[in-house]
């Protein structure tokens, strides 16, 4: 666990809040435009915050009971891993975290986006790993009739991350050699294929893509239920879990955490981070009327629609609340802010510094610009094809293919 606390944003549309829309001002006017996602993400790089993720879905936006579309609330999305891409040159040191479906998606072509996205980035790609449970996503693509339970969905989605790792080690670092004088731009015994064939899924074959400056980009998966957890401690370098949410305390969150680890026999203890909605206000009062404005604007509290808890906060409030998630052993947090640009200025221009004055993050001017894994202290992703180098030899020395 890095030895300050983690600090992920989640970004969607104009906030979290069904509502967040009707207070956004401009902002409402071009989120569907790059110019709104890279001012976002410059600033939480600029001010120091860790990473962010990004969401999305093969959904517009939330459908009304008559399973239509929603009108009250943002509709439309731009694709999460195409944003990441396009604003990662303009940011330096922020991890970019999109969400990416494995349900109707090939496992192929996750991987090399992602791959993409870690090259563009020079090594700050993410990926956060979801399912599609709906039947209306499975309409979309006409080839299974969706609604499959989520035993299911979660069994599929362990094979198709097994299947992406695989392919993002299919290269080994070095297998591009550019030697001129024999006229070999690789070395093919340092290219390996992906051999897979599972209940769900069947691969053989290597990316397309050249090993990613992080080998492997980090995995999140959002751990809100007891399936969904022990699928996250299965396919996951990063668990996110909701306290609050259902009543779940953080203290019983993160010990099912670890013992689904003792379970699993994993010796690696994952970072976890409590996943929380925020509005901050300037007081406790200030930041429940803002809440309840909103809720009356959407006609409902949004806490009844929330995979976690929603809290009307202070920022004072908060880094308590943060300082007591660090003491039971939490990695960090990702905070869901409910209004964009309202909520996440907050966190990145008043949050940070109150987090740096009470010792739990170092100052920006000496934030690590590492890699992703390792600024949330993450081993590094070693290729299980590529063997050690033999003392004495020359270039080429790297073995062959070692069997899947």
């Amino acid at each position: 666990m890095p030895d300050r606390i983690t600090l992920v944003t989640a970004l969607q549309g104009a906030g979290w809040h069904p509502a967040a829309w009707r207070v956004a001002g401009p902002v409402a006017q071009r989120l569907s435009s790059l110019r709104h996602w890279r001012d976002v993400v410059v600033e939480q790089d600029r001010l120091g915050i860790d990473a962010v993720t990004i969401e999305d879905s093969f959904t517009a936006g939330p459908t009304a009971a008559d399973h239509d579309l929603d009108t009250t609330t943002v509709v439309g999305r731009l694709d999460a891993l195409l944003v990441a891409n396009a604003v990662a040159p303009a940011t330096r040191a922020v991890g970019l975290v999109p969400t990416v479906s494995v349900t109707h998606t090939e496992p192929f072509h996750v991987a090399t986006g992602l791959q993409t996205l870690d090259h563009v980035s020079l090594g700050r790609a993410g990926w956060r790993i979801q399912v599609s449970p709906t039947t209306r996503e499975a309409a979309l693509f006409g080839r299974r009739p969706g609604g499959d339970d989520a035993a299911t969905l979660f069994d599929e989605a362990r094979e198709a991350a097994e299947v992406v790792s695989r392919l993002w080690d299919s290269w080994d670092d070095d297998a591009i050699i550019r030697d001129v004088t024999t006229g070999r731009f690789i070395d093919r015994d340092r290219i390996h294929n992906a051999e897979y064939a599972g209940r769900h899924l069947s691969v053989h074959g290597a990316s397309i893509v050249p090993r990613s400056p992080q080998g492997r980009p980090p995995v999140f998966a959002l751990a809100h239920r007891a399936d969904a957890a022990a699928f996250a401690v299965d396919a996951a370098d990063v668990v996110l879990v909701t306290p609050g949410y259902q009543g779940r305390e953080a203290r019983e969150l993160l010990d099912e955490v670890r013992h689904l680890e003792q379970v699993a026999g994993s010796d690696v203890r994952r970072p976890v981070l409590a996943d929380l909605a925020v509005l901050i206000g300037s007081s406790s009062a200030a930041a429940a009327d803002e809440l309840a404005a909103l809720d009356g604007a959407a006609g409902s509290a949004y806490a009844g629609a929330s995979d976690t808890s929603v809290l009307a906060t202070t920022v004072p409030e908060l880094v308590s609340l943060i300082g007591d998630l660090r003491g039971l052993g939490f990695a960090g947090v990702r905070l869901r802010p409910l209004r964009i640009p309202l909520d996440s200025t907050a966190i990145a221009r008043q949050l940070v510094p109150a987090l740096v004055t009470a010792g739990l993050r170092a100052d920006v001017a000496s934030r690590p610009t590492a890699d992703l894994r390792t600024r949330l202290g993450i081993a590094p992703a070693v290729s299980r094809y590529a063997r050690p180098s033999v003392t004495g030899a020359g270039v080429g020395s790297v073995s062959s293919e070692v069997s899947a």
